[in-house]
């Protein structure tokens, strides 16, 4: 390419690009002009040189250029010159200009735009028709002499006699490959080999906690570069790849993203496989569930155990709570042997370093058979003939008892449900009652009986006639203290009962009894309430006469 000056002025290059191999020796050249007279001035050359470098304003000499020592030297040979550059390596990449200087004050001429300076290697290409048979090209971008001679080597030593740009191999996974050019064998091109054993980084290094931003980094030595492809172990033979390219990104991290995790690096020569990477993803307790064990009925007196489980990572410490209160640490909480005052609202809670949380709320319903009835009877005072009376029986049970009442000596039940009512009370109805509690696990009877005589009567005469009733002579309902009572009916030694009632319509205390009915009998009362309190011996309590009236009473045993 001709570079003109003005008047006579130029620079003439042989090419403006050239291309080199690392490590070769490089040639540039141009020829130059000038006028044999310039300003009625002979013009002649005093000085020329190249340069790529400007310093303070004034081209830097390459042979004073410290980078170039002992590899540069110049050719001049009339009006043409030669530029040699030896073993040129990365740094040489530039664009050198040739100047010259003349005797003349403005007589310094330098050729633009210069010679471009391009350094490149030789490479391996590659291509694998099978798992273990490659076809290998020795090319470079530069275009190199026609028949250039090359050298091939295998595992660093050179394969003779093989001196073409292409070559064919068996190759496995140890070998590598790489060419030159005969003149400058000592200057090969890359070796080419499978991916060398890839390796996984994870960033941060630190602890991987839920939620949080997670990178692992697939690397591996290989020559063509190799392209990686992610996954993750989850025991099907076809695996399906996560990711392609180095880097697989969490960017919100989570529990399901635990697990193990690999990377293959692949080029045109093979392929190879990382090491199993475990992502320990740690996270807060999942909502626990709560089990029981046995699943079916619970039933009082059988052993239970409740089973805490929740997802968490590092493992959840459990607490128990039975309706807000502490009930104990652990996974399970156990009964040896339920009880149905256990019955209630459980929940557990699961606890790590990382978070905390409860259990849906669960109803252990125990089952059992009724407990021992209790029986109250309405009114509680003095029962009049005629009037209505109320019982009722109680007793915890589940499920729910139901109730049957009996009365002694009676075959049949006589009334169901938890009330009984009598509604128009008579002497018929006077005698011993007692309830009946029965659900599927058991029955209870009440050992509480109900003694109840409702004849209120007028003393009578000897002519089997009633007295008139004076103001002193008042009915009354009294107690006795069942277990003195019992006692003395039962061992026939005189003793003492305590007696104690109030007047009619005044409420009486209730009394326990399991003797068989008595009524007690004295001459008609003319006491007045203070007197009404006393003791009795057993003398006293005998069956009636005709001539005698029943002191009317009610009596319940309590206990």
């Amino acid at each position: 390419m001709v570079i003109q000056g003005q008047a006579g002025w130029g620079v003439t290059y042989s090419s403006t690009e050239v291309c080199a191999l690392r490590g070769s020796t490089v040639v540039l050249g141009c020829t130059y002009s000038y006028p044999s007279r310039f300003n009625y001035q002979s013009i002649t050359v005093q000085k020329s040189f190249w340069f790529t470098k400007v310093k303070d304003g004034e081209p830097v000499d390459l042979l004073t250029d410290s980078q170039y020592t002992g590899r540069v030297t110049y050719s001049s040979k009339s009006k043409d010159s030669t530029l040699t550059i030896t073993n040129v390596g990365n740094s040489d990449s530039a664009v050198y200009k040739f100047r010259f200087i003349t005797n003349h004050q403005d007589g310094s001429y330098t050729g633009d735009p210069g010679v471009t300076l391009s350094l490149t290697d030789l490479h391996v290409g590659t291509s694998r028709y099978s798992s273990s048979w490659a076809d290998l090209t020795c090319v470079s971008s530069c275009t190199l002499p026609p028949h250039s001679s090359y050298i091939w080597f295998k595992n660093g030593e050179k394969i003779p006699r093989k001196t073409s740009s292409t070559y064919s191999d068996y190759f496995n996974n140890a070998d590598s490959y790489s060419c030159a050019l005969q003149e400058h064998q000592d200057f090969p091109s890359p070796p080419v080999y499978v991916p060398k054993l890839p390796s996984v980084s994870v960033s941060p290094s630190a602890e991987i906690v839920e939620n949080s931003s997670v990178t692992l980094t697939c690397s591996s030595d290989a020559n063509p570069a190799a392209n990686y492809t992610w996954y993750k172990k989850n025991g099907n033979p076809d695996f399906q790849p996560l990711s392609k390219g180095p880097e697989l990104v969490f960017s919100s991290v989570q529990s399901s993203d635990s697990g193990e995790f690999y990377c293959a690096a692949e080029n045109d020569l093979g392929r190879r496989t990382s090491e199993h990477f475990i992502s320990d993803v740690k996270y807060a307790p999942k909502l626990p569930s709560v089990s029981v064990s046995p699943s079916a009925e619970i039933v009082e007196g059988s052993s239970v155990t409740l089973t805490c489980s929740s997802d968490a990572n590092p493992a959840a410490k459990y607490t128990w709570f039975k309706e807000n209160l502490l009930k104990g640490q652990g996974q399970s909480y156990y009964f040896p042997s339920i009880r149905s005052e256990d019955r209630g609202i459980y929940y557990c809670q699961a606890e790590n370093k990382h978070g905390q949380i409860k259990s849906l709320q669960h109803l252990l319903d125990v089952q059992y058979a009724p407990k021992l009835p209790s029986v109250s009877v309405s009114p509680s005072a003095e029962i009049v003939e005629g009037s209505s009376v109320t019982l009722t029986c109680s007793s915890d049970a589940n499920p729910a008892a139901n109730y049957t009442w009996y009365k002694k000596n009676e075959d049949s039940p006589t009334a169901s449900g938890q009330i009984f009512t009598i509604s128009n009370f008579s002497a018929d109805h006077s005698g011993r009652y007692y309830c009946e509690a029965q659900n599927t696990k058991g029955r209870h009877n009440s050992t509480l009986h109900l003694l109840v005589l409702a004849v209120t009567q007028q003393p009578i005469n000897d002519s089997g006639r009633p007295h008139p009733q004076t103001s002193s002579q008042t009915s009354r309902t009294v107690q006795l203290r069942s277990r003195q009572l019992h006692h003395l009916l039962q061992s026939g030694n005189p003793g003492t009962a305590e007696l104690s009632g109030q007047a009619q319509s005044s409420p009486v205390r209730k009394m326990k009894t399991t003797s068989k009915q008595y009524r007690l009998f004295k001459q008609p009362l003319q006491r007045t309430k203070k007197e009404l309190r006393r003791s009795i011996h057993l003398g006293d309590i005998q069956e009636p006469r005709p001539d005698q009236s029943p002191l009317c009473f009610n009596a319940q045993q309590v206990g």
